[in-house]
């Protein structure tokens, strides 16, 4: 396997890290700490092109590859994660399935400027008593002659507070043994489609998400995306290109955790010498960093994978299950190795923890990717 990024790919790359060191990580702390929306970084994202990075040109968006979209969410991401998972979501879970699913009128109206960033999106399938078992969705689109009527409710919708459409999944039929869904796109200002103030949560503090609700909300046949009652389809095609996305937030959390680490290992001093000299701080620093490599070979091949239009299901899973695991471990080790200082907001190591712990849960648990990977391997 060839495993040399071309040009493009390292101008994608290079373009990011240089934004995300001059113009995020100064703001990073404060972000965090004011937990308020960093909208100057979301309207350069837009600038940049980061805001749909593989929607074609016509379509708005920068029109590159997966990988190019993973590298620059790692960067972006080791710099804040919040900003990485803001440009995720857009990216990943609004962009990705309006260009597979929508019409072509919905791709000129609504992806066009989402892609461009000159709006935004957001995704709505988690439920207050309904997350991973689609099952149990009590969100309800019933139809009339003129269209149909949402009612219902969608939770820790990250970018909602902030969202001008929402891809929100809704029961449209419950006559057979399984339920089915269907996907609509709403428009913010809809009358219905009402939203809470913004969650209070232990990390990500600059990506607001919300409760949204829909009370007799209605849209036209033409908010439909996909097919009616194929919202299923539509979610689980979303999703295994969404876990490409959070495992590279991952990648970056992870990384900016061990560069810290390596930096103050240089300079900090125990018995004599920079605790770098101690084998304990380098057996950490080895296995920190072995793992993060292992993680971005991980998530290379399922983005490989995907812009080769190769199902990538089980390998999406893989790396976001492990990606995130393994930004939970070595943003651990990197608060031991800063000791007290580690858990103290005065280095970054404790904020590069509490982030982590969110990409283990969101778009699809640990658990939830162990069972994808189980059934590619037990379908044979």
């Amino acid at each position: 396997m060839d495993f040399e990024l071309t040009e493009e790919q390292k101008l994608i790359q290079t373009t990011a890290r240089d934004f995300a060191r001059a113009e995020i990580a100064p703001k990073a702390a404060e972000i965090d700490k004011s937990g308020r929306w960093p909208g100057e970084i979301v309207k350069k994202m837009a600038e940049l092109g980061f805001l749909g990075m593989a929607i074609p040109t016509e379509h708005g968006g920068a029109g590159l590859d997966t990988l190019s979209y993973a590298l620059a969410m790692e960067e972006i991401s080791a710099a804040c994660a919040s900003c990485g998972v803001i440009m995720s979501v857009n990216n990943s879970l609004f962009c990705d399935p309006v260009y597979k699913f929508g019409t072509d009128a919905q791709k000129k109206e609504i992806l066009a400027p989402v892609a461009r960033g000159d709006k935004l999106g957001c995704f709505g399938l988690t439920e207050p008593m309904s997350g991973s078992d689609a099952q149990t969705m009590a969100t309800n689109a019933e139809k009339t002659a003129d269209g149909w009527v949402l009612n219902g409710a969608k939770n820790w919708i990250t970018n909602g507070p902030h969202a001008d459409y929402i891809v929100v999944f809704a029961v449209t039929d419950r006559s057979g043994p399984k339920i089915k869904h269907t996907a609509f796109i709403v428009p913010k200002g809809t009358p219905g489609y009402t939203q809470n103030a913004p969650d209070h949560k232990l990390g990500i503090h600059g990506a607001h998400s919300c409760t949204v609700f829909f009370e007799n909300c209605k849209v036209p046949d033409s908010a439909i995306l996909g097919a009616v009652g194929e919202g299923f389809k539509v979610a689980m095609a979303t999703l295994d290109g969404g876990r490409i996305g959070i495992a590279s937030q991952a990648l970056g959390i992870a990384k900016a955790a061990l560069d810290t680490s390596v930096g103050y290992a240089k300079e900090r001093k125990s018995f004599g010498v920079p605790i770098a000299q101690h084998q304990a701080i380098q057996f950490m620093l080895s296995d920190m960093a072995t793992e993060l490599d292992a993680a971005r070979l991980l998530t290379w091949r399922a983005a490989s994978m995907k812009d080769r239009g190769a199902r990538h299901s089980m390998e999406s899973a893989e790396a976001k299950l492990y990606a995130s695991e393994m930004a939970t471990r070595v943003a651990h080790k990197a608060i031991q190795i800063h000791g007290g200082y580690g858990y103290s907001t005065e280095f970054p190591v404790e904020r590069n923890y509490r982030d982590a712990r969110i990409t283990e849960i969101y778009e699809g648990t640990s658990e939830i990717q162990r069972i994808v990977i189980a059934a590619s391997l037990l379908k044979a």
